[in-house]
């Protein structure tokens, strides 16, 4: 089933070798890289020998009939892939099994492959852009910046290809753009972006109006405590309606609201520090939605990135021939959202790619879990 499935969205994928050179059906190196990704694979060679450990499952689901490819057929295979192509498969594949529902926040942001660096062409590392619907904790879509752009220029490209209606989608300061937050509205969603230096005239006037309205009673707040690991933090949240800022500021589409965080936090040697934090919105936001919303964002960095280079070693991958580095960070998505998916064992990310590259059995659960469809909380 789950080969079926798979076949459905990636299926369709152009092969770029030659016809009459063909060894090794592209299909069966798919699914053999995206397998060994949930395992835990993170080079050529991990997938090589991740495939002859389990070659005789591959070819009970009629794959590799002839032997299994060597790391470098595999490695120039994958890296000559269209990755356009296999990131709108990717997407195509998240809508399927993932439905946005009304309000739902999506988190946007960048991260770099370390380890991406082609040291024969000296190209520059790869940047790339993911967004994440923090409900589910899991990728719906990433996209890599252009050589010689950024985040600016990635995020409008990748939100088109998103279906993010009735979302409300969080950026940080970097994308605080007017075109972004246009690209945004007109396709159907609300952005929340934070506010800094780069919107200089747009921060101070933002900064005013809290300043003006946190002094009044009338003004509402969400106050939160934590303690531990020796330190205490409260973060206290402000919004109010965007008011005059919308008529001074009209070329920002859809402004509606504007808020603040504040952070206070007291480390175990007494250092204290105090944080603003200022963002725009086109939605009209509860002081409760605005308080999640801001914290919410942060699951890109705590549930993806983070898990990415401790339990996957992202930061430490040396793959950067053609459109590998690309690819296979998409495979690492593919992977994260997968085993995310498998719920029957309650485990660590890391633990579940050491039971799925010990038992088959439980590689064949993921891969159902993550094509049948990812579980709402």
């Amino acid at each position: 089933m789950s080969i079926d499935a798979f076949s459905l969205h990636f299926g369709d994928l152009k092969d770029p070798r030659q016809s009459a050179k063909i060894s090794y059906p592209l299909f069966d190196v798919l699914f053999l890289t995206i397998c060994a990704a949930i395992a835990g694979a993170e080079g050529w060679e991990d997938i090589e020998d991740f495939g002859e450990i389990h070659l005789d499952w591959f070819q009970d689901k009629g794959l590799f009939k002839d032997g299994l490819p060597v790391h470098d057929t595999i490695a120039r295979i994958v890296s000559r892939l269209d990755s356009s192509e296999f990131q709108q498969c990717f997407i195509c594949w998240m809508e399927a099994v993932s439905a946005r529902s009304e309000g739902e926040l999506i988190a946007i942001d960048g991260k770099v492959l370390r380890g991406s660096y082609d040291r024969e062409s000296r190209q520059s590392t790869i940047h790339m852009v993911s967004a994440f619907a923090t409900k589910n904790g899991v990728v719906i879509g990433q996209l890599k910046t252009d050589a010689k752009s950024n985040e600016i220029t990635a995020i409008p490209e990748l939100i088109k290809l998103l279906d993010i209606k009735g979302c409300l989608v969080s950026i940080d300061a970097i994308a605080c753009q007017k075109n972004i937050a246009s690209t945004i509205v007109d396709n159907g969603g609300d952005y929340l972006l934070a506010v800094k230096g780069n919107q200089e005239t747009l921060a101070k006037s933002v900064q005013q109006a809290l300043l003006e309205s946190v002094k009044a009673t009338s003004l509402r707040n969400d106050v939160t405590i934590e303690q531990g690991h020796g330190r205490v933090e409260v973060r206290e949240y402000h919004v109010l309606p965007a008011g005059e800022l919308i008529k001074q500021f009209p070329d920002w589409k859809g402004l509606k609201s504007i808020g603040v965080a504040i952070g206070y936090r007291i480390d175990k040697a007494g250092k204290e520090s105090l944080d603003y934090r200022y963002y725009i919105c086109s939605a009209e936001l509860s002081v409760e939605r605005f308080a999640a919303a801001v914290r919410g964002h942060w699951a890109i960095e705590n549930s993806l990135h983070w898990v990415l280079d401790a339990s996957m070693n992202e930061d430490a991958c040396q793959i950067y021939r053609g459109n590998a580095a690309e690819i296979m960070a998409c495979m690492r998505h593919i992977a994260i959202n997968m085993l995310r998916a498998e719920t029957t064992r309650k485990a660590s990310i890391r633990r579940k790619q050491k039971i799925a590259a010990m038992s088959c059995s439980y590689l064949d659960k993921v891969l159902l879990a993550g094509f049948k469809g990812v579980s709402k909380k």
